[in-house]
């Protein structure tokens, strides 16, 4: 997991988990530890009892998805229907943190996705899988997530391609548009002087 560290005024860490798409539905197991800063010791601790966690999921779309209170470790899943990148922020329990004002907070996060969050062991026990069945079993899910992948980065070179042909648009229209305003500039210049040189009866 990675560490993270607690913004002193509102005690909340946040992070973007890993693509949760292009399933229709997928529920991303994540596993979370905190370690509270002790000035005596100079160290994190082992463990914060005590200590809540408040957990927030948005998908790309920014509707939340998971919103509910933990304790200082745990494991939260929530629920995909969007692919892309999802939000995961998560906020300790202000009333706790005030007596550590100043202190540090480390947030251990592990976020599992794809065929990871499968337990293939608890899998082949309830569906009476013999060895090779469970073998060909985790074989067709990493094809299938190997699929999901590949759709995902179609997705993505298509945004990609969507973004680029815009900004190429926009970069021609401004270049007519100022060669526009250099021509009528040249020729609001000229008739200026032209006028400029009659009045002085030079021309």
């Amino acid at each position: 997991g990675g560490g993270g560290r607690r913004e002193p005024d509102r005690g909340r860490l946040r992070g973007r988990a890993g693509r949760a798409g292009p399933a229709p539905t997928r529920r991303p197991p994540g596993n979370y530890r905190t370690q509270l800063w002790d000035k005596q010791s100079e160290s994190f601790l082992p463990s914060t009892p005590g200590l809540g966690m408040h957990v927030e999921v948005k998908d790309p779309d920014g509707k939340v998805v998971l919103s509910r209170q933990y304790g200082s470790e745990g494991r939260f899943t929530f629920t995909s229907h969007t692919p892309g990148e999802h939000q995961i922020c998560l906020h300790s329990n202000s009333t706790r943190m005030a007596l550590f004002a100043g202190g540090k907070l480390r947030v251990h996060l592990d976020i599992q996705v794809g065929e990871h969050t499968n337990n293939y062991p608890e899998i082949a026990a309830k569906d009476k899988l013999t060895e090779l069945q469970l073998r060909a079993r985790q074989l067709l899910d990493q094809v299938e997530q190997i699929q999901k992948e590949q759709n995902y980065q179609r997705y993505r070179e298509e945004r990609f391609r969507m973004t680029s042909e815009s900004t190429n648009q926009r970069v021609l229209w401004w270049s007519i548009a100022q060669t526009i305003i250099l021509i009528l500039t040249g020729i609001w210049q000229m008739r200026h002087l032209k006028s400029f040189f009659e009045a002085k009866k030079l021309v």
